[in-house]
């Protein structure tokens, strides 16, 4: 049984909020998303593990059991190229949930035209895999947003 941290402190707006089909529709995993608090703040890791992707905008961690779960750092920041953001782990790192792992502004984010939304989504899961999904409320930083079995 993996526990999922939120990355971020905010508002869960669950998948159906993230303003991105792909997200929404939970194409690339079932999960939740957070509105993250507007202000400078570190994203932390969402579970122990090795950080398996990393980019300034997104990180993979897979744990123990061989859990992928995907942080996206807000919508079509890609486009930023890394521009906000500061990285504080390196690809193939071993991290401890709730350790930072990227820096970054979503007020920054907001103000550029782009959603901040953290869309902490579940990799390779099957939808029933997941339980005590978190869809709404205030959330902080390393509360449990759902478990994976």
């Amino acid at each position: 049984m993996t526990r999922v941290l939120s990355p971020v402190s905010g508002r869960v707006v669950g998948l159906a909020g993230v303003p991105d089909p792909v997200f929404a529709q939970a194409m690339v995993g079932p999960g939740t998303a957070v509105d993250p608090e507007r202000g400078p703040g570190q994203a932390i890791a969402p579970v122990t593990g090795k950080i398996v992707k990393l980019h300034p905008h997104a990180y993979v961690v897979v744990d123990e059991e061989g859990h992928g779960v995907l942080v996206h750092l807000g919508i079509d920041t890609v486009k930023l190229k890394g521009e906000g953001f500061d990285l504080l782990v390196g690809e193939g790192d071993q991290v401890v949930s709730g350790q930072p792992v990227v820096g970054w502004n979503p007020a920054v984010i907001e103000a550029g035209g782009r959603s901040p939304v953290c869309a902490v989504v579940a990799l390779d899961a099957g939808a029933d895999a997941l339980s005590d999904v978190v869809e709404s409320g205030e959330v902080t930083k390393g509360a449990e947003l759902f478990t994976w079995s």
